[in-house]
């Protein structure tokens, strides 16, 4: 009786798939980008000097993170793009380098607070089996999920681990409360918000089964892609505004946006995360459903090859900068994406800043706009520096590091980008 279910089951989970792919596709509403090499910051990189760190710094937006789950459930927030028939998610153990067993998963609409609404609660099963194991550097997509998510909808995934578990592909800036409690909690309507953090863990994307025209915009950049100086559990971060704008214009409603920000990233080389060259296959080719990329990077570049004790090798130039972006649109137009140029935004005031690395910054975002070598071009810079003073962010718009535009400079980026060059 047993192997007669389970041949119904599977029946009924290959007509479901049959079914979605008539008319609809696989897009990405939701996603985030896990570390992918070792974060063991070089000898080099030192901390700010004193004397230029403001009087009243503020808290770090990433709070503490347990570098090990044993026998413990954790429930991460996220919140859709676009809406769907139906969702799937997307672990990876990408930086792992052992086994990481997901014991249960559930997915269910969030009420807030770590709170879900029971009617909602869904069981997550992979190939028919409601536990599964990421192998170290393995991705695994779970089967088809009857929820059907609304655009701009906040969902909680719930993932218990048995086992004593090293937590090392996260994304620890995702600005979103996660909860973390003993034993096996996955299907509770609440928990308790004593023990939580603001990361994600081998959790990197949703895709939910939207009509044959809709597709995704990849954010793919830095710290400012990430949303660093946002605030947090509210969806602040530009590319969370402009999903909002893409869905208050029905023309655009079928286009979703994912964050693929990695704070510190550069486009280069590797040292917070796996640089932007090296990234780009597993966190943009490999998306479902990928249109147009806004692509704003090499600020990073920039800055720390003004670290006194950056030795030449990790050091940048403008035109080494260009090559880059250069090689990550051809890359993007070999597969059919567009991409969109991103102006880097102003940085005086920053320790790092000097006549040099403005320089650079100057150089490269003259290239952005003139060169042509791109689909469409978004001045992030003129839209949030002080007119006062362009090399810097506008002061209603600095987060006060002089570098991450706050709320406000957020929104003027989210509000700079022409909506209509993605219906082209």
């Amino acid at each position: 009786m047993k192997g007669i279910i389970t041949a119904l089951l599977f029946c009924l989970l290959t007509l479901t798939q049959g079914a979605l792919a008539q008319d609809t596709h696989w897009v990405a509403t939701w996603g985030t980008s896990p570390l992918l090499s070792v974060e063991s910051l070089p000898d080099w990189i030192q901390p700010p000097p004193a004397d230029t760190l403001p009087a009243d710094p503020p808290p770090s937006p990433i709070p503490p993170v347990p570098s090990e789950l044993n026998d413990q459930t954790v429930r991460m927030v996220v919140r859709t793009s676009i809406g769907g028939d139906g969702l799937r998610l997307q672990f990876s153990n990408a930086q792992g380098l052992d086994p990481v067993t997901l014991g249960a998963v559930h997915i269910a609409r969030h009420r807030g607070n770590g709170v879900i609404e029971p009617a909602t609660d869904r069981v997550i099963t992979f190939s028919g089996k409601p536990s599964v194991t990421l192998r170290p550097g393995a991705l695994v997509i779970s089967d088809p999920v009857d929820l059907a998510p609304a655009a701009l909808e906040e969902l909680a995934v719930s993932v218990y681990l048995p086992l004593p578990t090293a937590t090392g592909t996260r994304h620890e800036l995702g600005l979103n409360t996660t909860y973390i409690v003993p034993g096996n909690a996955v299907g509770n309507p609440g928990l308790p918000s004593n023990n939580s953090n603001r990361s994600y863990f081998w959790l990197t994307g949703i895709e939910t089964a939207a009509p044959t025209n809709s597709a995704t915009i990849i954010a793919f950049g830095d710290s400012i892609t990430d949303g660093y100086a946002t605030t947090a559990d509210s969806h602040r971060a530009w590319p969370a505004l402009l999903a909002e704008r893409l869905q208050d214009n029905p023309a655009t409603a079928g286009l979703g946006v994912i964050n693929m920000g990695i704070s510190g990233n550069r486009v280069l080389r590797n040292n917070i995360g796996a640089s932007a060259l090296a990234r780009f296959d597993r966190d943009v080719l490999a998306r479902s459903g990928v249109a147009w990329i806004i692509l704003l990077e090499g600020i990073n570049d920039i800055t720390w090859s003004a670290l006194p004790g950056a030795p030449v090798s990790e050091q940048a130039s403008a035109d080494a900068i260009i090559e880059g972006l250069s090689q990550l649109v051809d890359r993007a137009h070999a597969h059919g994406i567009k991409v969109m140029g991103a102006t880097m935004t102003g940085m005086e005031g920053l320790w790092l800043y000097n006549e040099e690395t403005e320089a650079m910054r100057q150089a490269v975002n003259e290239w952005i706009r003139t060169s042509g070598k791109y689909d469409a071009v978004v001045d992030f810079d003129a839209a949030t520096r002080d007119p006062q003073q362009p090399t810097q962010l506008h002061p209603a718009q600095d987060s006060g590091d002089h570098i991450h535009p706050n709320d406000a400079g957020n929104a003027a980026m989210a509000d700079a980008i022409d909506i209509t060059d993605f219906l082209r």
